[in-house]
This record gives C-alpha cells, sequence and structure tokens, in this order.
C-alpha cells in the first residue's frame, strides 16, 4: 500500500485498528495478563523480547488481517524489530493492515487536572525513521482527569501543537486526548474537550487533516460533530478500561467511531494457549470489536 491507498483505508475502511504499543512501564502488567509473570523473565530485553513474540504471535495469526483489522499502533522497539524475518511495518502492509507508531514518551504528573505529554526532544528523527519504515501515521496520549477549561484546553493546544510536527513529516497523526472514564466530571470532561478539540481543528490550514482516539463519551454521539468535521480522517475509540463486551455497547452507541482497542482486544489471550485455541480467541475477539465498530446501534432520540 502507498500512502494514498492507506488514507483511503484509513477513511473509509470496514474495520477497527488494533493497539500493540504497550510500552516500557505498562509492559509487566501486559505480560502478566498473558499470562507471563515477572519471575519468569529478568531484565528489560529478556521482557520485551517477550512482549515481541506475543506480538508476533498476533500479527501472524490467519486471522489478523486487513479484511477486519485496517491498522495497528505498534510500540517504537515492536516497529524496530521483525516478524517473520521482515521489518514489523512491512510484515503489517503485506496483510493489509496500516502501521502506526506511538510517539509519546509518557505523562507530566497532574496539573490543572490532566496530564499533558512528556517533551520529545528526539520526535523529529524518529518520525525520519518511522517514515523510512513505511509507517502511516503515529499515536500520542495525554490524559484527562478533571473538568477543568484551562487543562482541557492546554492538553488539545499540545496535542495540535504535536499533531502538526507530525504533519510536517508527511505523516498522519493520530491525536489522543483521553478523557479517565473514573474521573467524576466525565460528562463535563467531555463536552469542554468536544469545544476545544472543534476550535483547534478549525484553526488547521485547509486540506490537512488528523485523526482523533478519543474515550467513549457518556453521551452517545456526542462526537458526531467531530466525526463529520472535514479535517478529521476518522475518529477512534479507546476502551479506556473497559472489559470488551462493555467496550463493544458503548461502541455500538457512536456512529462512524471505531475501535482502537487495546485491553480490551487481548484480554482473552494467554501464552499458554495452543495455536489453534490462540487463533479461535483472537478471532473471536476480532469478529466481536470489528461487529461494535461497524454495525452501529440506533441512537437513543
Amino acid at each position: 500500500m502507498q500512502f494514498d491507498e492507506m488514507t483511503s483505508k484509513m477513511a473509509d475502511g470496514n474495520g477497527f485498528i488494533a493497539a500493540l504499543d504497550q510500552s516500557g512501564g505498562s509492559t509487566p502488567k501486559a505480560l502478566k495478563g498473558y499470562g507471563i509473570e515477572e519471575d519468569a523473565y529478568s531484565g528489560d530485553e529478556e521482557m520485551f523480547g517477550l512482549i515481541h513474540a506475543m506480538r508476533s504471535r498476533i500479527i501472524t495469526s490467519p486471522c489478523f488481517t486487513g479484511e477486519k483489522v485496517i491498522g495497528a499502533i505498534l510500540f517504537e522497539r515492536t516497529m524496530d524489530g521483525t516478524v517473520d524475518g521482515k521489518p514489523t511495518p512491512q510484515a503489517l502492509v503485506e496483510r493489509g493492515v496500516v502501521p502506526f507508531i506511538k510517539i509519546d514518551k509518557g505523562l507530566e504528573d497532574e496539573a490543572n487536572g490532566v496530564q499533558l505529554m512528556k517533551p520529545m526532544p528526539e520526535l523529529d528523527a524518529l518520525l525520519t525513521r518511522a517514515k523510512a519504515l513505511g509507517v502511516f501515521g503515529t499515536k500520542e496520549r495525554s490524559v484527562i482527569n478533571s473538568a477543568n477549561r484551562e487543562g482541557i484546553a492546554a492538553v488539545v493546544k499540545q496535542q495540535f501543537e504535536v499533531g502538526r510536527q507530525v504533519l510536517s513529516h508527511g505523516m498522519m497523526p493520530i491525536i489522543e486526548p483521553e478523557v479517565n472514564i473514573k474521573s467524576e466530571t466525565r460528562a463535563e470532561c467531555d463536552q469542554i474537550l468536544l469545544e476545544e478539540t472543534l476550535k483547534a481543528l478549525d484553526a488547521l490550514p485547509e486540506g490537512q487533516q488528523v485523526m482523533l482516539k478519543l474515550s467513549l463519551p457518556t453521551k452517545p454521539g456526542l462526537f458526531d460533530p467531530l466525526v463529520d468535521h472535514p479535517k478529521v480522517l476518522r475518529v477512534v475509540a479507546l476502551s479506556g478500561g473497559f472489559k470488551r463486551p462493555e467496550a463493544c455497547i458503548e461502541l455500538a452507541k457512536n456512529r462512524g467511531i471505531i475501535a482502537s482497542f487495546s485491553r480490551a482486544l487481548l484480554e482473552d489471550l494467554r501464552h499458554q494457549m495452543s495455536d489453534d485455541e490462540f487463533n479461535r480467541s483472537l478471532g473471536g475477539a476480532i469478529n466481536e470489536i470489528h461487529a461494535a465498530s461497524t454495525a452501529k446501534a440506533h441512537s437513543p432520540a
């Protein structure tokens, strides 16, 4: 796939994005969920080797194809690794899956009810390398914990600044201002985020587009103006801590939004499974998430 083909697949593809981007801090938890305890490895190299083996097993599964999984978000080390002897982005593209790279380096401490992204001084070099490997776009995450307009505006401002840097490299940014689903002011957070994001989108130069990755809103359909915005290529949703059944129910209530799930995709997979068991479990999860991304429930009047 060339860049234009990837753009078309992201705009109109009938499927969802798999988030395979757990990074250093979240890797032990991801491995534990996969059935590998921390005493099974020593040091970062062994840990990252095990998580790469898990991701390779997912990517090479017969059910993991561009028919239902239209994109995949990679951790930097996964991007730099190989699957079946090929660079991981190339292995994905050959399966019809559009590759993305997680670029944020974690979160700052909370201030004004939000957590901004840490500085990314080496971002230009990473983007140059990713582009050369055939990566289509990026994903960068901030977190909103409470309905503080100043804080939420700062999150959106930083996200779009990074997004413009990504666009300058000829890549597609997925802007991810995650609203904490446990926030006591979640509905207010959703509304303020919608307003601030619409302002930032309107300020983008004509002809530029971004993607958005958002927590599922408390009010179904709230993000319809973002789905319909000409400067948004696609809106995707994170599971945000919901188990897969609940995440899929909430997703199906929101038209035009597809999944970009991580935990909700991988939650039933175990290292100890036979290949048949693994492929059957992954295939079931893919089918369930695909259905919620493409067959929408009727929104309440």
